[in-house]
């Protein structure tokens, strides 16, 4: 070992770089089989408690020179097994659950390559290539969306960032010199314009923009749960009409709770009329555009102002990863632009510094793991990728509606799933029979699912999120919900109903079946 307090020899980080690959590479070939999380009884929410370490692995390992890398690379395992076998599973192809898929190996390639680089691209000049990568995965991702030069935009920590970086680009075009004098000198309120569904990062940015949360104005949605454009156009009006200054419209591609995407180009015509930006939260949805045969679901995407997308979602990068992009790039600067005798001075030719454009100083490279995907495996992969979770989410709605357990509670357009119980009334008892229902499908730990509220109803929200997912895997589900559905409704006449697989059975029969068999509680072993 090195006498240097950090540094390891060239035979210590190699073994326990292989040895940490190892571990990764046995990790992803379980997650097909993986169960998300341990059983309900399993799991354990204390606190570590342990004191801080005075001396180290390496230490006691050094003692015993002659064994020092075989003790660090057993501590580097025995870590992280316990990391996995105590651990929640995102990745997994049984996670049915929020906007957190599998990882790319080549993203987890890419970050461990640049944790090691460690590339600062607060400068062009301080980072060099790291920099250029940057400015083209983000054209790569403009030039999907159909937009022309110019445009620009900066990889964010995620979708929170890239809709507050938005709001402030929207906030400094419409009244030139609020980064500097403030929001006090607009002299009225200002008013941003979203569904009622839309992403709740947009309460925060216009709070922390010093808008106050009041200042975003939750619009209706209609029966298709998009942003209703009458009910937004009469809002603007009412604004207007008691001294408010309407800036921006945000619509969405992809909710959370539904992944229902607005009219954008409604929506586009509208804010031309109004003379308003229009941001598209495409943190989910906008990934769409990576496939040539469902683009057309975001049709209007290149009339936007602004776009968020989170290549941490549905491009399946490690996160954290949010990119936000605009038509208009003079307005980066404007609301970010600083100066600071310590960085280094502009050079001539080169693009303006990423400290001056984005909300961030220090900035991790968060680029290189959509990039490096796209190299290794190419835009095509994505559309397959996509293509196919868009066909499992429609074979699965079909199935639903044919049940006569389930019925679909929001139309299906991306791979969000909303479906509620037919047979468990309304409300309050509609919500206690949804929420007994995931956590019986859950309480295994075998797959996870969740309850959530669309339009002010409860739904069960199923989600295809992992490249990973398979039929057989929503074929599970299926079984699991149907088995759940029928001990929540044990009480009522048992019927003969077809089934969400297309199988005449028993609903109680099949509760019973499913109590029955204890294998079903097993955690997948690690």
């Amino acid at each position: 070992m090195s006498e240097n307090t950090f540094a390891l020899d060239f035979r210590t980080r190699r073994r326990l770089g292989y040895e940490l690959i190892d571990v990764i590479n046995e990790y992803f070939e379980s997650l097909p089989d993986r169960n998300v999380q341990f059983p309900v009884e399993k799991r354990a929410f204390e606190p570590l408690r342990d004191a801080m370490p005075e001396t180290g692995v390496l230490d006691d390992a050094s003692r015993l020179e002659s064994r020092s890398s075989d003790r660090l690379t057993a501590w580097l395992r025995d870590t992280s097994e316990e990391l996995i076998d105590k651990g929640f599973h995102l990745g997994s192809a049984n996670y049915f659950g929020l906007m957190n898929p599998t990882p790319t190996y080549a993203g987890v390639l890419a970050e461990t390559l640049v944790a090691a680089l460690n590339p600062q691209l607060a400068t062009t000049a301080r980072s060099q290539l790291a920099s250029k990568i940057e400015a083209e995965t983000i054209r790569w991702i403009g030039e999907r969306f159909g937009w022309q030069q110019p445009f620009d935009g900066s990889f964010t920590s995620g979708g929170n960032e890239a809709n507050f970086s938005a709001i402030a680009f929207a906030l400094s075009q419409h009244f030139p010199g609020v980064a500097e004098n403030g929001v006090a000198s607009i002299g009225a309120q200002p008013a941003v314009y979203a569904s009622a569904e839309a992403h709740h990062s947009l309460d925060k940015s216009v709070g922390l923009l010093g808008l106050g949360r009041k200042a975003l104005r939750r619009i209706p949605v209609d029966r298709n749960v998009q942003l209703d454009l009458s009910a937004l156009e009469q809002a603007i009006a009412d604004d207007r009409a008691a001294g408010k200054r309407p800036f921006c419209v945000v619509a969405t591609a992809g909710t959370t709770n539904s992944g229902i995407i607005d009219d954008i180009s409604g929506i586009a015509g509208l804010c031309r009329r109004e003379g308003l930006w229009l941001h598209l939260d495409g943190a989910y949805g906008a990934a769409v555009t990576f496939s040539d045969t469902h683009r057309h679901l975001v049709n209007g995407i290149e009339r936007c102002d602004s776009v968020t997308v989170d290549p941490h979602k549905w491009l399946a990068m490690p996160f954290a990863a949010g990119v936000v992009l605009t038509r208009h790039p003079d307005m980066m600067q404007a609301a970010f632009g600083v100066t600071t005798p310590y960085m280094p001075k502009p050079l001539a030719g080169i693009p303006l510094d990423n400290f001056k454009v984005s909300a961030q100083w220090t900035r991790r490279m968060n680029s290189l793991k959509l990039w490096l995907t796209l190299q290794m495996h190419g835009r095509k992969a994505y559309e397959g990728y996509i293509d196919s979770q868009m066909q499992l989410a429609r074979e699965f709605a079909e199935r639903a509606e044919h049940s006569g357990v389930f019925a679909l509670a929001a139309p299906q357009v991306l791979p969000i799933l909303n479906l509620r119980l037919k047979h468990s009334g309304s409300g309050d008892e509609l919500e206690k029979a949804h929420v007994e229902l995931v956590n019986r499908v859950t309480e295994d730990g075998r797959r996870w699912i969740s309850e959530t509220h669309v339009a002010g109803e409860s739904v069960i929200r199923i989600m295809i999120v992992s490249y990973l997912t398979e039929r057989s895997h929503l074929e599970d589900l299926q079984r699991a919900l149907l088995e759940a559905a029928a001990i929540i409704e044990r009480k009522a006449t048992p019927v003969e109903s077809t089934s969400i697989l297309g199988e005449k059975v028993d609903l109680e029969s099949q509760a019973k079946t499913a109590t029955q068999t204890p294998e079903t509680c097993t955690p997948a072993s690690t």
